[in-house]
């Protein structure tokens, strides 16, 4: 019996291991289909009360007077606000500080002994920001409806947004004995830990590679649509579930999770939602490579891009849907201005 006691301690050990990996009760569920398909969504209450303190939104302050002479007229070197009045104009400014540097201030982006000169990339960089922000309100309506984005729903008090990804470096395959890993199983939370390739976002929210896994024609007279592309979206939709907090029935119906017919809405606002970030990085995100400095680029140059988990940020809608924009209408859509 004495002997036993060793072999019953490591298996107990070993099963604490095993279930240290799973989330203790209670956990909540909301059902989300007809009864019977299995879709539900699953929350853990405990993470529910950390993502409510993620995503307060800041008090908004009373708003500016749009009447008096234009930003533009009172200020040198307004390239894109400059429709605004003086006061609105200064009012949003104020706000992007406490959005973007609360803790650097002003000189974050600008040399506070003339703040019309465009020495800092900083000011350069949040001038293209504050056109994409404007862009995203006024011509992606299809996916931010009217509740839009500011700049705080992906900042949040931190100069650089908590979650953006850069392209990483491809596989050094000289060592021939490693193989081709395929951009698989080197664990990364943009595949949630997961042996699934690890940079899921470049093909999809960089390129325009296709994200269907059915294909018209049999395998394999030029059809991609195999288990190993597949992973590839599995990865992205592994990405977008994590980003969101929801499970896959968010978007999709279990009866056939390719149909559209059937889908719950929010497919149709995911998939708008990917176009949009694939649009973001390609028109304001990639042009910026030339400015920002070596130290905020990625392994292979490349500048930081935005995901689905730039903005949502663990909620199923960016600050739990919390229309901001309204208190901030200088930013609801792209007026004429230097591109």
């Amino acid at each position: 019996m004495t002997s036993r006691i060793p072999t019953i301690a490591a298996l107990l050990a070993l099963g604490c291991a095993l279930l240290a990996g799973c989330e203790r009760p209670p956990m909540d569920s909301v059902q989300h289909g007809f009864r019977g398909t299995g879709m539900v969504q699953v929350y853990n209450p405990r993470h529910l009360d950390t993502q409510d303190a993620l995503n307060t939104v800041p008090p908004a302050p009373p708003p500016a007077s749009p009447d008096g002479p234009r930003a533009k007229a009172s200020y040198q070197n307004v390239q894109v606000l400059g429709d605004l009045s003086a006061g609105q104009f200064i009012g949003l400014m104020t706000q992007i500080t406490a959005w973007v540097s609360p803790k650097e201030g002003c000189a974050y982006c600008h040399n506070v002994q003339n703040f019309a000169e465009d020495s800092k990339y900083t000011k350069i960089v949040a001038r293209k920001m504050i056109e994409m922000t404007r862009h995203i309100n006024g011509n992606w309506k299809n996916h931010v409806a009217e509740t839009g984005v500011t700049c705080y729903t992906c900042h949040r008090g931190n100069p650089v947004p908590t979650n953006v990804w850069f392209t990483p470096l491809e596989q050094d395959k000289r060592a021939d004995f490693i193989g081709d890993l395929a951009g698989q199983n080197t664990p990364a939370p943009l595949a949630n830990m997961s042996s699934l390739p690890t940079d899921a976002l470049t093909p999809f929210l960089l390129e325009d590679k296709p994200i269907r896994v059915n294909g018209p024609t049999p395998l394999p007279s030029g059809n991609r649509h195999s288990i190993k592309q597949a992973e590839w979206t599995y990865s992205l939709m592994t990405h977008m579930s994590t980003s969101l907090g929801v499970n896959c029935t968010y978007c999709h119906n279990t009866r056939s999770f390719q149909s559209w017919e059937g889908s719950p809405p929010q497919r149709v606002t995911a998939y708008h939602g990917i176009r949009m970030a694939r649009d973001v990085n390609n028109e304001y995100m990639v042009p910026l490579t030339e400015v920002f400095p070596v130290e905020r680029k990625g392994p292979g140059g490349d500048v930081a891009k935005v995901s689905c988990a730039t903005c949502h940020q663990g909620a199923y809608k960016p600050l739990y849907g919390f229309p901001m924009l309204k208190d901030y209408p200088e930013l609801a859509s792209v007026t004429a201005g230097k591109k």
